[in-house]
């Protein structure tokens, strides 16, 4: 733990958690992000227990936060950007400080890592929150309703045809295969459908 008594690689890993904790909030999987935040943000917390640390910093630090987030959702982008970057880059330079009182974390470093940080995460929130204003390419409620025929026996499982495509189905009867059929629910992917009586000659 010697080495993350370094002011500056401690400031590295607080800013690296930081960035790998808001990629797992927009894309969670494996844990492997998890997992990287979670380590990174308990070294710096070491870190940030044991140097001498500026609190007015470390508070500056978080506010930056939000005029980004603020970004995010404004029309005036670049303003809160700006904002949220100089907020950034004083409470990375003034974060830690050295036994005189100046600042311990290499400025130069402090730029780059915040700008690193507010670029990266500018595009995967931005491609996150595009992702969610996405409407589903196809309404799969739209199909409720819909007429189509059986591509295989249907009952505890099976295929329709149904809006131009094949979907698996289930039904509380049996139907054959061939036989035309509604779709009266879904259950995720899987389309519930009954049995259309025959036409009348």
């Amino acid at each position: 733990m010697n080495l993350i008594i370094d002011p500056n690689l401690a400031y590295v890993l607080l800013v690296s958690g930081f960035v790998l904790a808001v990629l797992a909030l927009f894309s969670p999987g494996t844990g492997v992000i998890e997992i990287g935040a979670l380590f990174a943000l308990v070294a710096a917390g070491y870190g940030v227990a044991t140097l001498p640390t500026n609190w007015w910093a470390l508070i500056l630090l978080v506010v930056g936060v939000f005029p980004f987030l603020l970004a995010l959702r404004r029309s005036q982008q670049w303003i809160y950007l700006i904002i949220s970057l100089a907020a950034l880059v004083i409470g990375s330079v003034f974060l830690f400080r050295t036994a005189e009182g100046g600042p311990a974390v290499n400025p130069v470093l402090a730029v780059l890592m915040s700008a690193s940080a507010i670029g990266i995460l500018w595009i995967v929130a931005r491609r996150g929150l595009e992702a969610a204003r996405m409407r589903p390419s196809m309404d799969l409620g739209a199909l409720v309703g819909k007429i189509g025929e059986a591509q295989t026996d249907v009952h505890s499982d099976g295929s329709v045809y149904v809006g131009g495509e094949e979907w698996s189905a289930r039904s509380d009867q049996f139907i054959p295969k061939g036989a035309a059929v509604r779709v009266i629910g879904r259950e995720g992917l899987v389309l519930q459908v009954e049995a259309l009586p025959p036409k009348s000659q």
